[in-house]
């Protein structure tokens, strides 16, 4: 058994020993998910993690974060793969493809919003000239996942924050009934709304056509 595989052996049989077939329904009903739980909550997973072979190797960690991710019966082990891609190790640009990959065949906001704040966010930071061109993109993108993640990839910058970026990226979507998409903007200006009050407010203002949901959201603390 090589090194991959033992790591994606000990998080299949990790996970059926904590499986606990009460839960797993009510949380499948929670997270309205048609892939299955095996009712393992967040502290066990973590407490799994922990146990885990180290891989140095980077491609054969990816190809164990890929089998676990692709090959996944129950939502457990997505989850774990999703942790184990944030191996700072390993973390760099030539990613984006796995993590677009992640974003479009996860499709919902329990992976979704973790990708774009910690993996996509912090390689816009390392690597502006190639992450904020495609955030640019995906900003207008058919996948109503890749738009939130060019929304919300800047949680947490403060300071930091593009805020042309961010502008043009919630405009883009200013007009879009979905829910994810307007609960995004608003949480990624109410966000930003801690370090630059000012910005947003006269953002919102300037901007009659945001979403009610979006609008309450932006000046939640202002």
């Amino acid at each position: 058994m090589t090194a991959g595989e033992a790591l994606v052996d000990a998080v299949r049989t990790g996970l059926a020993e904590l499986a606990d077939p009460v839960k797993a329904p009510e949380m499948q009903a929670y997270m309205k998910s048609d892939m299955p739980f095996l009712g393992v909550q967040k502290p066990g997973r973590v407490a799994l993690l922990k146990t885990l072979p180290r891989i140095d190797d980077r491609n054969v960690w990816l190809d164990a974060v890929q089998t676990l991710w692709r090959e996944a019966r129950y939502r457990e082990e997505r989850y774990v793969a999703l942790s184990l891609s944030g191996d700072k190790r390993f973390l760099s640009v030539d990613l984006m493809p796995w993590f677009d990959e992640m974003i479009v065949t996860g499709a919902w906001w329990d992976y979704v919003d973790e990708i774009a704040s910690k993996r996509v966010g912090p390689l816009l930071r390392s690597s502006p000239e190639v992450v904020r061109p495609l955030m640019l993109k995906w900003s207008t993108d058919g996948d109503r996942w890749r738009r939130r993640t060019s929304v919300i990839c800047q949680l947490g910058f403060k300071g930091a924050t593009d805020d042309e970026l961010l502008a043009v990226c919630v405009d883009a979507n200013l007009d879009d009934p979905d829910f994810f998409l307007r609960k995004g903007i608003g949480w990624a200006l109410r966000e930003y709304a801690k370090t630059e009050p000012g910005w947003v407010r006269a953002f919102v203002q300037a901007r009659p056509g945001l979403s009610p949901l979006s609008r309450r959201e932006a000046l939640k603390h202002l």
